[in-house]
């Protein structure tokens, strides 16, 4: 009872300090809006690019000039803190209040210390590393001025062929809303310190399924599946605190997102609470005018009635509020509301305290990209990696006689960090070539030929290749190229094939219609398999990929998506069995582009396949292609093996508020250390609408030494059963629960359970 009593003294000591801290905010922001101009409170509204404000003539650009007029609220995409620096210099000292700026970066994943793209970590199943991933990032990226990040992206994405998949958190909202937090913690941290930057959730919403995987494109769905499939993440950002959000590209409802109440509004503000400040994404606004939604005085009035605060690039609000305003479009009110959000946030980081907080000179030259920050984005990176295939244990590879590299991946070091790598230097980056030397020593004699360009199709590579010179085409024919790959071959005793996707393959506006390995590599593949010799296929992708053939007849394939500036060094461990491959995918892997959308936690229909069925007439499949993928949802292998004992209940049948534990022992039956994902997945077998085959509630990554066995356990609740019903109500129903415990989404044990109200 004591200690009860001291929580909750606790408790309220802090909601009191949390009150008086925004009674202070909001004396302060009174205080200053009460001074300000309307076209002062319309620049805190607008943010534009760099520009011409990066070449060094801060002062004489034309964005100075706006920032001396109190018309600029922040600007994005400026390196160094020198030059950041400079330009709030002109905004606390030459404007007439004297409000500093926000600036803002892509810092998606990493700043100079590049980590793997999101759609990798994702695949770790570690939120921790996740969220050191991201402490790392703000601190680097805060050491060089910036205050704010675009980061993190958590649509959920179940085409591949949307190139922007690379970005998130992959297919499944519960690991998407786990992902969502543990970035927004280790970006944000309270925002006490000047190593803690603000952090921007995006992009609301929907972008992710947009149609035919074609970016900027249509989406259309439910509510009823909006809630319950697409909009956890970003609830979950917000519940963690985010101090922004960006609106999306795409329309929902008809209505685009930059412009739609029913997101910006009743969702995001008045059901989720969201206090922070919403942006648009670059031109958000003045991308309606195409979507038929009226001239730009039109969408930036219906923008800002909608709930966005910040417009990115477009200048809508600067240039057209006023007369909306003079015309009775909007609104005071509305303005001065999009405006203290924005004053919000500066107060938030310290900005009017220290306007120069996030200027300090020493700290970029003893804090980014230091030794430390490379070692744990080599240890994140390898934990990323996703084992495919082992057929025969041709992994790990010995450290002795000839391997023969090959492949247009092999020696590349500006293709490693992926898309969405701004402040990266890549001649830093470490290159597989230069990895596998090192990690491999002098016992092991390394061979290399490039063996095919990209793809053959030049138009297609010079879209798709665009980045690093060392994809640039080789004018040779291309017999001539894979059979001096041959002759290289022909010395070594294994083949490691470096194949896949190039860095602009993937990300904003790479969407692809193909999801297959182009067929330069494809045909260099086929020849390498026809030498006898064992083949490793390291894979390179920033999306799921169709490699049902590669599968079939490559013996060992290994999964290393982009893997930032260590990658290198990252994969020569994970091939030499310096470390034990753990990770487990994110999404599903179609056997052909005509399954998508694939996705594990699909609905049952009402003529599904019986158990272990191929094809069944008059039932949902296709013709030429089972139902199932490639590699399933939470699929990857291991060095070593891990035996999962039956599910163990605690009750065969609970009620009201009980709670349940289920377990199953995990044995490692194998020769050496590893680390298992041991995934809980609960089926609803009755509901008042539809619902999942299976759906992820819960999920523990554990490390166990070699013949080690440990029990399992997870709690569950009501709160783990609850739904949005069709009148959007969030609760549970009374029925049968199956408990699916495993390592993917298709190998569990299942033990079922009643729960009565």
């Amino acid at each position: 009872m004591h200690v009860k009593v001291v929580f909750i003294s606790l408790l309220i000591l802090g909601s009191t300090r949390v009150a008086v801290s925004q009674t202070k905010m909001q004396a302060f922001v009174d205080g200053l809006m009460s001074k300000m101009t309307l076209d002062e409170k319309l620049g805190q509204l607008n943010l534009p690019g760099a520009g011409d404000i990066t070449t060094g003539q801060a002062g004489n650009s034309d964005i100075a000039g706006k920032i001396k007029a109190g018309k600029v609220g922040g600007l994005f995409n400026i390196k160094s803190v020198a030059k950041i620096r400079d330009v709030q210099r002109i905004a606390v000292e030459q404007s007439r209040l004297k409000i500093p700026l926000l600036f803002g970066m892509d810092v998606i994943h990493g700043y100079e210390t590049a980590f793997p793209i999101p759609l990798a970590l994702s695949c770790s199943w570690d939120m921790k590393a996740i969220e050191r991933s991201a402490r790392i990032a703000a601190t680097e990226a805060s050491a060089d001025g910036i205050c704010w990040t675009f980061s993190p992206m958590v649509d959920i994405a179940r085409d591949p062929r949307w190139g922007r998949i690379a970005e998130g958190g992959g297919e499944d909202p519960y690991l998407g809303g786990q992902i969502a937090r543990a970035m927004v913690k280790g970006y944000q941290g309270d925002l006490s310190n000047n190593t803690q930057i603000m952090a921007c959730v995006k992009h609301y919403a929907m972008y992710g399924a947009a149609e035919a995987g074609r970016d900027y494109n249509t989406t259309d769905m439910s509510r009823v599946r909006m809630f319950n499939e697409y909009l956890p993440p970003y609830k979950a950002a917000v519940d963690a605190g985010v101090g922004s959000v960006m609106a999306s590209f795409n329309e929902v409802d008809g209505i685009p997102a930059t412009a739609n109440k029913f997101l910006l509004t009743d969702v995001l503000r008045k059901r989720w609470g969201f206090g922070g400040f919403v942006v648009t994404d670059y031109t958000g606004i003045n991308e309606m005018v195409e979507h038929g939604m009226g001239d730009l005085q039109q969408v930036s009035a219906l923008a800002l009635k909608a709930g966005v605060d910040m417009d990115m690039v477009g200048e809508g609000f600067l240039t057209t509020l006023k007369q909306s305003l003079q015309a009775g479009k909007v609104t005071m009110a509305q303005i001065d509301m999009a405006c203290r959000k924005i004053l919000e946030a500066k107060y938030k980081l310290g900005l009017f305290a220290n306007p120069y907080k996030y200027c300090d000179e020493k700290r970029a030259a003893s804090e980014i990209f230091t030794d430390a920050n490379r070692k744990a984005a080599r240890e994140i990176a390898a934990d990323c990696f996703v084992l495919l295939k082992n057929q025969g244990d041709v992994l790990p590879l010995k450290k002795q006689g000839t391997i023969a590299l090959i492949g247009p991946m092999a020696d590349n070091r500006e293709n490693m960090p992926g898309t969405w790598s701004v402040a990266v230097d890549f001649s830093k980056s470490v290159s597989l070539m230069e990895g596998i030397k090192e990690v491999a020593g002098s016992g092991v004699n390394v061979v290399y030929a490039r063996g095919s360009n990209l793809d053959e199709d030049s138009v297609f590579e010079e879209r798709a290749g665009m980045f690093g010179k060392s994809l640039r085409r080789d004018r040779r024919p291309a017999r001539e190229i894979i059979d001096e790959a041959l002759q290289t071959a022909a010395r070594a005793d294994v083949i490691v094939a470096a194949l896949g996707e190039s860095a602009e393959m993937t990300g904003e506006s790479s969407s692809r219609s193909n999801i297959e390995i182009p067929g330069a590599q494809q045909a260099l593949l086929q020849a390498l398999l026809k030498t006898g010799k064992p083949v490793v296929l390291v894979l390179f992708t920033g999306r799921p990929l169709a490699i049902k053939w590669e599968n079939d007849q490559v013996p060992a394939i290994l999964n290393v998506w982009f893997g930032g500036s260590e990658a290198g060094h990252a994969i020569a461990d994970v091939l030499f069995g310096e470390v034990n491959p753990s990770g487990k995918l994110s999404t599903t892997w179609p056997q052909n582009v005509g399954q998508v959308p694939l996705y594990y936690n699909h609905k049952n229909t009402g003529r599904p396949l019986a158990d272990g069925a191929w094809f069944q007439k008059f039932r949902s499949n296709y013709l030429d292609v089972s139902n199932d993928p490639v590699y399933p949802f939470g699929f990857g292998l291991s060095y070593t093996h891990f035996r999962y004992s039956p599910v163990t209940l605690s009750s065969k049948s609970l009620k009201g508020d009980q709670t349940l534990t289920a377990q199953v022992t995990l044995t490692n039956d194998g020769a050496r250390d590893g680390k298992e994902v041991v995934q809980l997945y609960i089926r609803d077998r009755v509901a008042s609408i539809t619902r999942p085959v299976k759906e992820l509630k819960g999920f523990q990554k554990v490390f166990l030494k070699a013949g080690e066995s440990r029990t399992v356990s997870f709690t569950i609740t009501p709160e783990d059963l609850k739904f949005y019903n069709s009148e959007l109500k969030y609760d549970w129903e009374p029925g049968d629960f199956d408990i699916m415990i495993g390592g993917n989404s298709r190998d569990t044990q299942t033990a079922r359970v009643s729960w009565m109200k």
